[in-house]
């Protein structure tokens, strides 16, 4: 049977009305039979067979290694969120609009998530890389989805390659959390993720409220662009980067933009995400107890671009691994997302198209990492 092309799929789902649009989506994916372009090999195994060159699948360009970089030795916001429970909640709330308006990226304490359920989100996720190959094999992941064990993202044959492993899954909405997909050892990882996770989403409902008062919106309006709390868009991503002999060649993970809304990061102690900012780059070094956030692309559409997502990278080490437990906060797939219309006027008139964000995503998930590409292709040029 010859391989479906894009235009035939679509033509042939499309006529059955009571498909939803992610389901569209998935089966439009799987039936153009994605498959990654070539064997994939794990990171960490390279990184533990004791090479002293990195092979050149992970060399990047002269023009876009790290070592390149213009570093710049700053400290993005750290904001109290207690502040938002009494007398300084304006203050704090100000404190987040600016956060949001110059950086992008900022840390939070007193967050509401328990230093213990930090300790044990990443006690789990060290474990699983800890593992034997075998055993982590039995969850590789595939293109279609990205769920499981990975060690890509894109599937450009010939592409440079990031070093370093993940493991992917979903929180919300629950139609696809499919947990049975989620790591299976260590045997207490579901319950401390979902433990985690609980608390993420709940942090994540907070900040959307505050970005929503700050832009003179009603406090749910931005939590409802994303969906109820029964289909908002959750997923975990947790990356393994192991030590690297040559680090100032490649990147644990390339320059770029989180597609989605809000991400919430809970690093090691190990500095390994750098920031963009104007021209040059910044280390954004761990804060015990903190955890970090910072604005996707979909708050940035969302805004109309008073709120923008930001380029960041990390690079990695030669002497220490470095891990890191990802959530994200997304709209749910198939909600539609452009500007807010109360943030259009005649001096700011819409300057992103539409699109859900399962076919946003798309984008990423098939070429890799491309710095803002993928926003900016977005915009509607005037």
């Amino acid at each position: 049977m010859p391989k479906a092309t894009e235009a035939t799929v679509i033509a042939s789902i499309s006529n059955n009305s009571s498909e939803s649009k992610h389901a569209r989506s998935i089966a439009l994916w799987a039936m153009l039979s994605m498959e990654w372009p070539e064997p994939i090999q794990r990171v960490q195994c390279i990184a533990e067979s004791g090479i002293q060159c990195l092979p050149s699948r992970y060399i990047r360009p002269d023009d876009e290694k790290p070592i390149g970089h213009r570093v710049v030795e700053e400290e993005i916001p750290i904001i109290d969120l207690s502040g938002l429970c009494d007398e300084r909640r304006r203050k704090t709330m100000e404190e987040i609009s600016s956060a949001c308006r110059v950086w992008g990226f900022f840390h939070v304490i007193n967050h509401g998530i328990s230093p213990e359920h930090l300790v044990a989100g990443s006690e789990v996720s060290r474990e699983f890389f800890r593992l034997p190959l075998e055993e982590k094999q039995k969850h590789a992941n595939d293109p279609v989805t990205y769920v499981g064990y990975g060690s890509r993202i894109g599937v450009q044959k010939g592409a440079t390659l990031d070093w370093g492993d993940y493991y992917f899954h979903h929180f919300l909405p629950l139609s696809i959390r499919e947990e049975h997909r989620w790591p299976s050892k260590p045997e207490d990882y579901r319950t401390r993720m979902k433990e985690y996770c609980e608390g993420t989403l709940e942090l994540c409902k907070t900040l959307l409220s505050v970005f929503s008062e700050n832009l003179g919106l009603p406090q749910d309006y931005i939590k409802e662009s994303f969906g109820n709390d029964e289909d908002i868009g959750i997923c975990v991503r947790i990356n393994y980067y192991p030590v690297c002999p040559q680090p100032e060649l490649t990147y644990g993970l390339s320059p770029h933009s989180d597609p989605g809304g809000i991400t919430v990061l809970l690093q090691n102690d190990v500095v390994g995400l750098q920031v963009r900012k104007g021209n040059y780059w910044v280390p954004v070094r761990p804060v015990s107890n903190a955890l970090t956030i910072n604005l996707g692309d979909q708050i940035e559409i969302l805004t109309n671009g008073i709120y923008k997502s930001v380029e960041h990278s990390c690079v990695v080490n030669k002497e220490k691994e470095r891990m890191s437990i990802v959530v994200f906060c997304n709209p749910n797939g198939e909600k539609e997302v452009g500007p807010i219309k109360k943030l259009i006027n005649a001096s700011s008139p819409p300057r992103y198209g539409q699109m859900t964000f399962n076919e946003y995503r798309k984008f990423i998930r098939t070429t890799g990492t491309k710095g803002k590409s993928y926003v900016n292709s977005t915009k509607q040029f005037r």
